[in-house]
């Protein structure tokens, strides 16, 4: 049903700063004039933020001024005070050592921002992959109205005749160029081809998934997430939920009431049906404990494992975004989930309608793209929750992305103490390794990197590339990129620095993955883990002081997204005191 609206008009929070006439409210009012504002925008409409990730360090949210600009000019037209401001921008790609680590910082910077500044409302301006997690865990922690606009993504690359996937087609010339199949004078010229446009990743990267878990989610307007950032209708779509946060201010629509454990069934079941980024595990586990939603690895696997993945798209399928927002987008994937039975129909959305009637009437223009579910890519897409001796909190694994014949297998384990000591052997043919192996990464989860870096698809060996063997099992407790591609199994919790498991597997020890019986087991008996475990030392470096300290003593795990302890929950957005 419909979501109802509450009685207006009512006391708005910026009021405490503007709607008055004692000396404090003057102080507010004319500092903001000073900014050449008239007196009728104090006159008690809803102030908008516009909270903004834009940074030339980011290169993916480079255009989000323009962006700005069309959110401001819708919520004039409703009648709204738009203030934009800037919140820290993690850029993916420039970064170090991770901008994982810095997800929670951002958060922590929105959360503040908002409750400590006069807005009603907010809207949240994203793009590169961490920017959208901690946009939307700061806003749902204080939980005054809020709207996502995505930047988009690229448009397509192309090179030599093919279509260039951004990070998809990095990992596979690089291999190429170890394998002796691409020159680097090739690779060099590919760069140009791999990013033509301002936007985020053309492939179903993490920014990609990002951009679908906040429309599934009910967090965007219907179709935001697919439209290339440099397509008009990305401009009209900002320009509409400039307007749209003006009524959700109006009737008091806000993240909890939008933000439902229905909601976050949505998101997991079309992660499932896009062959969406394990990121997302991570990235929701964490939003539903800002919203107080009890959200575990388990509701991943029984919400998503019977997803067939629909979504033809790099780095699972053969397509990219731009076809994927001319096919139809977001909302006919939604619609295929509704018409299976897969779909909670009356999850609310900020449009204040149901998700089941934003799409109903939506229709798939291609295919190829968006697959008829008895041409899947996988019958079982989703993510794989894999749990056994080796990983007791759970671990991760894309089926889409990974090879089909490794999906049972055992192996003899190759050891990487972390990622310096996979650096220093990998690429030395008298490493004791064939595709036959499992190759294991260690000391790369949240503590142990720091900020669990995306360096879980490891590269395979050389000697083993020039055989032709483009995958083999790689277990990690490190993330990888929405745009890889492999039979990896990731975020192993407890992690290596944590004293789990991980941290004990020795060279030779025996490994066996079960993605249908969703297992990964260490080959050694309990009497001997249990002893390795007791001898076991911490050998990965405590930062002394700064963010780092901070982030290391109070990250907790994968499992439970990687959020910090003390910022778990809602704070809710009260008016500070005021100090003048």
């Amino acid at each position: 049903m419909a979501f109802k609206p509450a009685k207006w008009p009512r006391k708005l929070r910026s009021t405490e700063w503007f709607g008055g006439t004692s000396r404090d409210h003057i102080y507010h009012r004319s500092w903001m004039k000073n900014q050449g504002l008239p007196d009728d925008l104090f006159d008690g409409r809803p102030v908008i933020g516009i909270c903004n990730t834009w940074s030339q360090l980011t290169p993916c949210n480079a255009h989000l001024r323009d962006l700005a600009e069309r959110v401001k000019h819708g919520i004039y037209e409703a009648g709204g005070f738009p203030v934009e401001f800037p919140v820290f921008s993690t850029g993916e790609s420039t970064l170090r050592p991770t901008a994982m680590m810095f997800r929670n910082l951002a958060s922590m910077d929105v959360e503040e921002a908002i409750r400590g500044t006069p807005l009603d409302g907010v809207v949240l301006l994203v793009g590169c992959d961490k920017t959208t997690p901690s946009l939307l865990m700061g806003a749902a922690s204080v939980d005054i109205p809020a709207i996502v606009v995505t930047g988009g993504p690229m448009l397509n690359g192309w090179f030599q005749g093919e279509r260039v996937g951004s990070g998809t087609h990095l990992w596979k010339f690089s291999e190429a160029v170890k394998a002796g199949e691409m020159t680097q004078e090739e690779f060099l010229e590919a760069e140009a081809a791999m990013s033509r446009s301002p936007g985020s990743c053309n492939t179903m990267g993490t920014a990609s998934t990002m951009a679908s878990m906040a429309e599934a989610l009910g967090m965007a307007l219907s179709g935001n997430a697919a439209i290339p950032a440099v397509d008009s209708r990305r401009r009209v779509i900002a320009h509409l939920s400039g307007r749209r946060i003006v009524q959700m201010v109006k009737d008091d629509l806000k993240p909890s009431d939008i933000l439902t454990r229905e909601a976050f069934e949505n998101a997991i079941r079309t992660n499932g049906a896009i062959g969406g980024s394990t990121n997302a595990v991570i990235h929701l586990l964490a939003i539903a404990g800002r919203v107080g939603i009890d959200l575990s690895l388990d509701d991943w696997d029984k919400a998503g494992r019977d997803i067939p993945t629909i979504v033809n798209l790099m780095p699972s399928g053969k397509y990219l975004m731009e076809e994927f927002f001319y096919a139809g987008g977001l909302p006919v994937v939604i619609k295929r989930l509704g018409e299976a039975g897969m779909l909670n129909k009356d999850a609310i959305t900020v449009s204040g309608e149901t998700m089941w009637d934003q799409v109903k009437d939506v229709k798939n223009w291609n295919e190829d793209v968006i697959l008829p579910a008895e041409k899947a890519l996988t019958s079982q897409g989703g993510i794989a929750v894999l749990k056994g001796n080796l990983a007791p909190n759970g671990a991760v694994l894309k089926p889409s992305a990974a090879s089909p014949h490794l999906m049972q297998h055992k192996g003899r384990a190759v050891v990487f103490e972390d990622i310096d000591d996979y650096k220093a052997k990998i690429n030395d043919d008298a490493l004791d390794i064939d595709e036959t192996c499992v190759m294991v990464l260690k000391n790369c989860g949240p503590k142990g990197y720091p900020g669990m870096s995306e360096v879980g698809n490891m590269g395979l060996p050389p000697k083993v590339l020039k055989k032709g063997i483009t995958d083999m099992v790689r277990i990690s407790d490190a993330r990888m990129s929405g745009t890889a591609y492999g039979t990896v199994v990731l975020h192993t919790s407890p992690e290596a620095a944590a004293g789990g498991p991980l941290a004990v597997v020795k060279d030779g020890d025996m490994i066996e993955l079960d993605v249908a019986n969703r297992t990964i087991h260490l080959d050694i008996s309990e009497q001997e883990l249990s002893a390795r475990l007791a001898a076991w030392k911490p050998s990965h470096h405590v930062p002394d002081s700064g963010y780092a300290r901070l982030f290391h003593d109070h990250v907790q795990g994968a499992d439970t997204g990687a959020d910090f302890d003390f910022l778990k929950g809602c704070r809710g957005s009260a008016v500070p005191k005021d100090s003048h």
